[in-house]
């Protein structure tokens, strides 16, 4: 039974798909079920049960997927570092992360890590917050960049910036030409809020307490609720950094809150006893030096409309994941 085929099989049960796991090692479809069937036939197992859509493991699929799993994470930690022993050389860092803060801030790290490295890999993956977690405690990714980060018994986590929260609005509402705006302002307004499940919707209710605002229409991510905030369904609050872009080109405006300090603290996620390898590692430490923070910090003054940047602290308790 090869390495190489242990690993397709982590990766089939991963993606919970026989075609994805197969692009991702540059096999065919039949050849990544091939290689499930001979190692059933080896082990005289029937390891996934085909009849059901995703894919589901057995009893014995399940036992069988865990060890496998820490055999090739082992292996791809001991390769890299005997690999990278002799010059400046990395490997593969492989990184989940929430929409919000993948698609806002990652690029530019990225850039500047293969610049300092340019024989390394970063893979990042885009996931609900729920499976970022999933994924890193599975070991399926180095670690993951989530917002509200807590650790658990499983996780260890790490804050890594604090986003100040902003009214963000069309540019033909009321309060497009405003300065900033109290709290007390958003009473009869229309709200385009998060889903009810998420940590991001909880908080943004307790500093809304009391106030007569009305949510219309809810969704589980930022960039939906900007969509429907730019056809001037509602308004909504929002991290700064999220909303650069729109404000740059002039589809939305970010009104910075006055009397209520908010903030959303984004964190690094990772599992807890896992020594990170040498390319994961280094790239975390890259995105600590400029935007690390303690998890109990001294809060700063709001960002304003238009400019997107950070809050240098703010003091919150680390909660559930969200975007």
């Amino acid at each position: 039974m090869h390495l190489k085929s242990l690993k397709v099989f982590c990766d089939i049960v991963h993606w919970r798909s026989f075609s994805r796991a197969a692009d991702e090692n540059g096999i065919s479809q039949s050849g990544a079920s091939q290689i499930v069937h001979q190692i059933e036939e080896e082990l005289s197992a029937q390891l996934i049960d085909r009849s059901k859509r995703p894919l589901v493991l057995t009893r014995a699929g399940q036992i069988f997927y865990e060890g496998c799993r820490r055999l090739v994470t082992q292996f791809e930690r001991l390769a890299e570092e005997v690999r990278t022993m002799h010059h400046e050389a990395l490997g593969t860092v492989t990184v989940a992360s929430i929409y919000s803060v993948g698609l806002t801030h990652m690029n530019q790290a990225v850039q500047q890590f293969m610049r300092r490295h340019p024989t390394s890999k970063v893979r990042l993956r885009y996931e609900h917050p729920d499976r970022v977690l999933e994924m890193v405690e599975s070991e399926v990714c180095d670690f993951g960049l989530v917002s509200f980060p807590k650790s658990t018994r499983s996780l260890e986590a790490l804050m890594w910036r604090s986003e100040p929260m902003m009214l963000v609005c069309s540019p033909q509402s009321r309060f497009a030409a405003m300065g900033s705006v109290e709290i007390h302002e958003l009473s009869g307004a229309k709200l385009v809020g998060f889903d009810m499940e998420l940590k991001i919707r909880r908080e943004t209710d307790r500093v809304l307490h009391g106030v007569a605002a009305e949510t219309v229409i809810e969704f589980d991510n930022i960039e939906t609720i900007k969509r429907a905030v730019e056809i001037d369904v509602g308004v909504s609050l929002l991290p700064a950094p999220t909303v650069a872009r729109e404000i740059q080109m002039g589809t939305l405006v970010a009104v910075p809150l006055a009397d209520v300090e908010f903030t959303r603290p984004v964190g690094i996620v990772y599992r807890r006893g896992r020594e990170l390898g040498r390319t994961a590692q280094r790239f975390m430490d890259l995105l600590l030096e400029t935007d690390a923070a303690p998890l109990k910090h001294e809060a700063a003054a709001p960002i304003g409309a238009g400019e997107s940047g950070l809050a240098k602290s703010s003091s919150s308790e680390t909660a559930d994941a969200a975007q």
